[in-house]
């Protein structure tokens, strides 16, 4: 059973943003004042990622650790209605890994950026970050998935990178 009323849990759920988050919008100005240029949410591209960087093949996703399922501090599953998010966010994550695989097959170097891996860090773990996503973008091999210091370290993704 839900602890508030249905319209009030609507309105709740309407102001939750899929796109132009406040963490998506923070890196997105700090890559741009570093002289990089991307478009954003490539239709032509499986996943619509949050940024292409078309002339270095590259694209990134910023990931929200709830909607995505992480394995970190910040994800929780609700305690009502735990079917309906089981299957929800158990879906996104399946998409998420149809995306990335639909990219690498175009020869796209990918990117996921996780909120835990910007929320609540100090200013030089941030500038760290963009450092090692410019460094990437512009001169860098492989795929990314930069997750935050309290994340699971154990995860069978050769390509994480914990920050």
């Amino acid at each position: 059973m839900d602890i508030v009323d249905r319209a009030t849990r609507s309105r709740m759920m309407s102001g939750i943003r899929g796109r132009d988050t406040k963490i998506e919008l923070v890196v997105r100005k700090a890559l741009h004042a570093r002289g990089l240029r991307y478009r954003l949410h490539n239709r032509m591209l499986p996943g619509r990622p949050d940024m292409a960087f078309s002339g270095a093949k590259a694209v990134i996703f910023m990931n929200g650790c709830f909607w995505h399922g992480h394995d970190c501090p910040f994800f929780r599953l609700p305690a009502s209605n735990t079917e309906f998010w089981q299957a929800k966010i158990e879906a996104n994550r399946v998409r998420d890994v149809r995306s990335l695989e639909a990219l690498h097959a175009l020869g796209w170097r990918t990117a996921v950026v996780w909120e835990c891996s910007i929320r609540n860090r100090p200013m030089e773990g941030f500038v760290d970050l963009l450092d090692q996503l410019e460094e990437w973008i512009r001169k860098g091999s492989g795929n990314l998935d930069l997750r935050g210091p309290l994340s699971d370290v154990l995860s069978a993704n050769p390509v994480r990178k914990e920050i």
